[in-house]
């Protein structure tokens, strides 16, 4: 017997459908503004506080790095109750990408600032700047050119990885086609239209970080060129 699709159930669910994308894309733009947000400020407060910041900022990259999203997901939405704490599960799944991201964007942003060449803090330290200042000024933006392109693929896969705050019933992309699965028994056509609605999605977001990365930070290339005079130098 020949399959027969019948997408005309899937479409009449439109709206829903609409308001999961929506909130897909709120909680991706949230988790990756706070979540970089946080990796600078970790970044930092390693590179400017001393070793035992370091060591507590290391403690919490390995932490999340090392345990799955879903456990982390589940401890914030599960067990903070039993400490009086409890959180919507839209602000738990926000706040658990937000964690997941800053670590791994931390991770990625410490190479960058690793990559550059000790003449370039020299140089602004011989200015009188103060050690904040060189991150700010002299080692921050240009780290951030070099480690763009990993960041971005981070911030693509973060929006994919929020399929998985549907198990906390947050009604995002996945979480919505679940209930139109349950309501029109299709579940063929209900994953083909998600599928391509997270491939465009990530295709997207890909290109507009790819813009933004052009737009705000200087080419990695020239970049690398001043190191390499340094080195010569």
């Amino acid at each position: 017997m020949p399959i027969q699709f019948q997408f005309e159930p899937i479409f009449a669910e439109s709206d829903r459908i609409i308001d999961g994308v929506l909130l897909t894309l709120g909680l991706s733009f949230g988790a990756i503004v706070l979540g970089l947000v946080l990796a600078v400020l970790l970044v930092a407060a390693k590179s400017l506080l001393g070793r035992w910041v370091g060591l507590l900022v290391d403690a919490y990259v390995e932490l999340m790095r090392n345990t799955p999203f879903l456990v982390q997901l589940f401890m914030l939405f599960f067990g903070l109750p039993l400490i009086g704490i409890r959180l919507p599960g839209t602000e738990a799944a926000l706040l658990a990408m937000t964690l997941n991201l800053g670590a791994y964007a931390t991770e990625i942003i410490r190479a960058g600032v690793d990559s550059i060449h000790r003449s370039q803090l020299e140089a602004g330290l011989s200015l009188a700047m103060t050690k904040r200042q060189v991150f700010q000024h002299v080692v921050l933006m240009p780290a951030l050119a070099r480690v763009w392109p990993a960041l971005s693929s981070q911030f693509v896969l973060m929006l994919l990885a929020s399929s998985i705050c549907s198990f906390i019933a947050v009604p995002e992309l996945s979480g919505t086609a679940a209930i139109i699965e349950q309501n029109t028994f299709r579940s063929f056509e209900t994953y083909i239209v998600v599928t391509i609605i997270y491939l465009a999605l990530a295709l997207t977001l890909k290109v507009a970080l790819n813009w933004l990365g052009r737009a705000v930070f200087p080419r990695v290339s020239s970049v690398d060129r001043l190191d390499a005079k340094a080195e010569a130098a």
